[in-house]
Order: structure tokens, then sequence, then C-alpha cells
């Protein structure tokens, strides 16, 4: 009988065992491994079919208001509507008017693209993910601005990010904090969109978490030619509003992406300004944390030569992984990122 009480118990440990070895290897319990697992759809690949249709001939530079920038927000939402990914505001709404009046000179009424995820945990908590999908047109010789890098790179980026979250909240691991991704139109001419966005906001600024805005993440410049130096991202503005944010943002990076973090440009006395030169400012401006993705400029910025064919994919694609990454830690963190920077300008 006492030997046949020990087979029994034997069994059962046996099987607790396996069954906790199994539950062990679910999405979701093992953190790194599930982060990793959904920033690997972002891929190159798709970044590279993205970009060569954002950045056609088709849409004709993305003047603000103009024929071929009112394509392009189509095309956003419907890539939006393909991945089944919302919008805030509703139904098959996904553009946030606005009036010409609102414009100085001769703009026509544009629009920005929203869609987002909400959070299951803390809805009213936003992390905001920005890129201005604008560029500059076409030029009175008909040469066309395809702004491959200026900003298709962040804007395909943000679709690809979007998947990635999609797909965890499809597996039951959606974002604890809602995860609005807002491509802002307008940019070019004076940072409009991100303006607008600000002075109407979908969700309150109060509640906004944080801003990761990304704006030309898809090229090298005359700094990082060289084959030691390439594998970088400038990062400004990750420490004005937030100790926190620039500490998890160096974690971030270093668990995952180990990328070079230059802050050369998040210097106070830069004379370049890229501090207040993209749309991220307009949240900044109202104290909420940002940080600003760039790649820097190269020899084809605001030129007709800005073309899709010029970007490096792999890299990208990392740098797409590291907002990512990120985005996820401050979604999914248990406190709101302390804002401890304010009158600290």
């Amino acid at each position: 009988m006492r030997s046949i009480l020990i087979v029994i118990l034997g069994l059962v440990f046996l099987y607790s065992c396996g069954s906790s070895q199994k539950s062990s290897n679910k999405p979701g319990n093992n953190k790194k491994a599930d982060i990793i697992s959904y920033a690997e759809t972002i891929t190159s690949d798709e970044l590279q079919k993205y970009l060569y249709k954002f950045a056609g001939d088709e849409f004709e530079g993305r003047d603000t208001g103009e024929p071929g920038q009112k394509r392009a927000a189509e095309y956003l939402k419907k890539q939006y509507m393909r991945m089944g990914i919302p919008s805030p505001l509703g139904g098959e709404d996904y553009f946030q008017e606005i009036d010409e009046s609102y414009f100085r000179g001769r703009i026509k009424s544009s629009e920005n693209v929203l869609a987002y995820i909400k959070g299951t945990e803390k809805p009213d908590e936003i992390v905001v993910i920005s890129a201005h999908y604008d560029h500059v047109g076409v030029d009175s010789n008909g040469n066309i601005y395809n702004g491959a890098d200026d900003d298709g790179s962040g804007t395909v980026s943000i679709l690809e990010i979007a998947q990635a979250f999609a797909k965890a909240a499809k597996d039951g691991y959606g974002p604890k904090r809602t995860i609005l991704f807002l491509h802002v139109t307008g940019e070019e001419k004076g940072l409009y969109g991100s303006s607008y966005y600000t002075e109407n906001p979908v969700f309150p600024l109060e509640k906004t978490v944080t801003n990761l805005n990304i704006d030309m993440i898809g090229r090298i410049d005359e700094n990082h030619k060289s084959p030691e130096k390439n594998n970088y991202i400038y990062l400004i503005g990750s420490d004005r509003l937030s100790t926190e944010l620039h500490n998890l943002s160096e974690e971030i990076n270093k668990e995952f992406t180990q990328l070079d973090l230059d802050y050369t440009y998040n210097a106070k006395d830069d004379p370049n300004r890229f501090y207040y030169r993209s749309d991220h400012y307009n949240f900044a401006k109202n104290n909420i944390p940002i940080i600003f993705y760039f790649n820097g400029v190269h020899e084809d910025y605001h030129e007709p030569t800005d073309t899709a064919d010029k970007i490096e994919y792999d890299l990208m694609t990392k740098r797409a992984k590291l907002i990512f990454y990120t985005a996820w830690e401050i979604a999914n963190k248990e406190e709101r990122l302390i804002v401890d920077g304010i009158g600290k300008e």
C-alpha cells in the first residue's frame, strides 16, 4: 500500500511540474520572450513594402491640403481598417479635420489621421506615438519630393508598431494604457497638425503620459557613415521633463536593441534647435514628457532625391523596435511616468 502511494505521489509531482513548465511558456508569463515575439512582427520587408508605396509618385509629395496628401490619408486609414485597429473618433471616421482657417497662407483644409488600441486597465491614460505624414509636394519644374525618410520612415514605422500592439491585444495581452497612433499633417508648414491636436485633444492632455515622436529614422547621416558608428539613433528631449523616461529608455535599449543612443542634438545650446522643430514640441509645451527619434539630416534632406531606394531598412527596423519596446514598457508599467522637469528649461 505504501509503495502504491509513493508511485501516485510521484506521478502527481511529475504532472504538476509539467503543467508548471507549460504554463511558464505561455505568452505574458515570460516578459522578455513575450515582448520579443511581438517586436519580431516588425520586419524590414514589410517596412519596405509600405514605404515604396507611401513614398511613391502617386501621393505627389503629400503637400498639406493637396490631393496627394488626401490620398495618403486615405491610404493610412485603409491600413488601420485592414488591421482591425479602430479610430477613437468612432466608426470609419479616422480623420481629425483641420479647417483651412487654422492655417496661415494659402493652405487648404487638411486632416490628422488617428487610430488607437484601448488600454485594458488604465484606458484613460494615453501613450501617443506620432509622426508627420505630410511633405513638401511638387516644385515648379514637376519634381516630386517623395519624402521617403522625411517622414515616410516615421509614418510606416507607426503602422508596423501598431500591428505589433494589435497582435498582442488579439492574443489577450493588450496594453494597460491606451496607445494612440497619431499621424499629423502640416508639420512642414509649421507643426500645424500637432498644434491642432494639442489644442483640440481627442484625449485629455492631463491624461497623456508621453509622446514618442518619430521624424526621419531611415537613413545614416555624415557623422555615422563608418561601420563602427552606424548602429545609432539620435534621441532628443528624453530627459527634459522626466528623468524616469530617460532612464527607462536607456534600460530598454540596453536590454533589447543595443543601439548607440546619440544625444548630440539634445544639448540645450544645440544651434540646430531640433528640440523645437518637430511635432513632439507641442506636447512638451504642455508638460508632457517626450522622446524625439531622429537619424539626422543628410544630402537628400528636402530634395527630390529622398527616395525609398536609399533607406537602410534593417537599421530602420531596429529603430522601430526600440520605439515599440519603449512604448510597451511605458504603457504597461504600474505607475505613470514621473514628471520632474517642469520649469527647468
